[in-house]
């Protein structure tokens, strides 16, 4: 496997490593299992940064640093909701979007009790939000100590900006890709492979599924090009393409071992949105259409990293009942758009500081339970 000099190297992972992960080697997690809950924290560390109104750079940054931390560390003993607000709270200090430490934790209680407003959580509800902070506090320094302080982090957005500005794309295509590049925070890529392989695989699939199923399969357009002339030429100095499904791997300059590895993220990639449509049809429709993308054949052969919910939960839990359906809140989350393409510019307003002690309009306090297990 090629790993761009761009990428600190010690963070970039052989998939084999993934079978000896702290969760699988050292506890009851099975592959699938940890997969599956590692998706979900993601998942709920967007909902926390949106609902702070984060910047996509800031909660990319926190998405990868969840990620690297379960590489040192086992999901039975940090539970993904803390780590996931611990990777929040840290990336606003880093990416110069600071937020107040009880205002993350405000945030996290009414995430976690059933979506309470804000300004429902009351003053009695504060030895819950003084725990929630004491806890983001005690697992930023485990975080601090997986991160070895490292806290560059390469964004796969600025790789899609850049393809953006060389390539006039459509504004659809441009869309998807951005969207694709969010949903492959919610997967393991981050650790696997660099920004240019995952941007370049985000990139090619937007274009696949916006050109329909009778366009250039994913093989067709990620294969090396075949020499123009009888004469070898520098890889600097040949034409490009007119081909534009081919404009990323050419622009990008990318080596056969690097190919290789972009074959490998288009399969996870796939096999990840596959597992969403199969386990529940929750696939949201303007993405169903990569379900039916083939991967590409020249994917080494291995073991699919991602199952649909049953099972998941067949190869942590031991037998599911079939006639049981899963619970809408405990499945893998839906994929779904995340901050604003260059196509597409909000207009949001800025972050408004929680403030206030209310209680809900007809003085109740609101729901109040322990932590749920759903992202």
């Amino acid at each position: 496997m090629t790993v761009p000099s761009t990428d600190a190297t010690q963070w970039i992972f052989s998939p084999s490593v993934l079978l000896a992960t702290p969760s699988s080697s050292s506890s009851s997690f099975p592959l699938s299992k940890e997969l599956y809950d590692r998706a979900r924290g993601v998942e709920f560390l967007y909902r926390l940064g949106s609902s702070l109104q984060l910047p996509t750079t800031a909660l990319c940054t926190a998405a990868t640093w969840f990620h690297r931390f379960y590489m040192r560390y086992s999901m039975e003993d940090y539970h993904r909701q803390d780590v996931a607000a611990t990777c929040i709270f840290l990336a606003t200090k880093t990416e110069e979007c600071g937020r107040k430490l009880r205002d993350i934790a405000r945030v996290f209680q009414s995430k976690v009790n059933y979506n309470v407003p804000i300004e429902a959580i009351t003053k009695e509800a504060g030895s819950e939000v003084e725990q929630c902070q004491s806890n983001i506090l005690a697992t930023e320094e485990a975080l601090l100590e997986a991160l070895c302080f490292d806290f560059v982090v390469s964004s796969v957005h600025e790789v899609l900006v850049d393809l953006f500005e060389e390539h006039t794309e459509d504004e659809v295509v441009q869309e998807v890709a951005w969207c694709i590049a969010h949903d492959s925070y919610r997967t393991v890529l981050c650790v696997l492979f660099g920004v240019r392989i995952i941007a370049a695989a985000c990139f090619i699939l937007a274009q696949r599924m916006v050109a329909g199923p009778h366009s250039a399969s994913l093989d067709a357009r990620i294969c090396a090009s075949a020499p123009s002339a009888s004469l070898l030429t520098p890889p600097s100095n040949k034409p490009r393409s007119p081909d534009a499904t081919r404009f990323a791997i050419e622009h990008l300059q990318f080596s056969e071992d690097e190919l290789r590895d972009l074959s490998e993220a288009l399969t996870i990639l796939l096999e990840f949105y596959v597992a969403q449509e199969v386990q529940l049809n929750v696939l949201p429709n303007f993405l169903a259409p990569l379900t039916t993308v083939q991967p590409p054949a020249s994917s080494p052969n291995r073991t699919k990293l991602y199952v649909p919910y049953i099972q998941a939960a067949t190869a942590s839990n031991g037998a599911v009942r079939t006639d049981q359906k899963p619970d809408l809140n405990d499945r893998t989350p839906d994929s779904s758009h995340g901050g604003n393409s260059p196509a597409k510019v909000s207009s949001s307003s800025g972050w408004v500081p929680v403030t206030g002690e209310v209680k809900e309009s007809d003085g109740s306090k609101g729901t109040r339970g322990g932590r749920l297990d759903l992202s």
